[in-house]
């Protein structure tokens, strides 16, 4: 999760998560070096009382400042378009989970399971126990697989929201009569926090989202566990 002061992202906890991070530094490098020419030639031309005469009229230059955005571009759009076919792929997920918006709390539905759905809401501050984030943790957890396609179909039934991991590298959309679909890998158990993005009314702030990785014999167990009490 996030920590004060953090500059950067979270640490990927899936590989699409990886992906973006591997293309962020791969851009962001891109821009430096573009900054860093532009501010270089703004320093020369202030600083300098010279004129070049050959540049004021020169083919060759406007050849290379028309051909080197055109490559920059290239580098940048083709990891941006591959990057994009893989968040968009979804291929023989294990496990369906339904997430659907409402004001303000989440309410999932594994539909792989003819019984176990639950709402999910924020634990009030003067309920949490130690060890627990405050605004971050909900009373029931969505808990799927380890090293598992997991396919999320994510909808709203008020307003629009926005169902987000950071860490996951997910953000998708909940409409209102509409029905989105993203997909995930989580590479190591742990337990990852996100919260609603998109601006859904007075509590939008209170709606977080709490996805726990474990292994498949402990959802395995879990799932018993829920079938049980239903």
């Amino acid at each position: 999760m996030a920590h004060p002061s953090e500059l950067g992202f979270q640490d990927a906890a899936s590989p699409v998560m990886e992906e973006l991070l591997h293309f962020h530094d791969h851009t962001l490098m891109i821009v430096f070096l573009i900054s860093t020419l532009v501010l270089y030639i703004i320093i020369a031309m202030v600083t300098t009382k010279l004129t070049n005469k050959f540049i004021l009229d020169s083919q060759e230059i406007e050849i290379i400042w028309t051909l080197l955005p055109a490559m920059i571009l290239i580098l940048i759009a083709l990891p941006s378009l591959r990057i994009l076919y893989l968040m968009d792929e979804i291929n023989n997920s294990h496990l369906t989970i339904k997430a659907m918006g409402h004001q303000w709390y989440w309410s999932y539905e594994y539909t792989d399971y003819q019984t176990i759905n639950f709402d999910s809401y924020m634990v009030p501050t003067q309920d949490l126990t130690p060890g627990q984030f405050r605004l971050l943790e909900t009373d029931h957890r969505m808990v799927v697989p380890l090293e598992s396609p997991i396919r999320v179909l994510v909808s709203a039934d008020d307003v629009l929201h926005s169902w987000a991991i950071p860490s996951l590298g997910i953000k998708m959309d909940a409409v209102p009569g509409r029905l989105n679909q993203t997909a995930f890998i989580i590479s190591r158990p742990g337990v990852y926090y996100g919260q609603c993005s998109e601006i859904c009314g007075a509590n939008h702030s209170f709606m977080p989202i709490v996805v726990e990785a474990v292994p498949l014999k402990h959802f395995e167990d879990w799932s018993m566990l829920m079938l049980e009490d239903a």
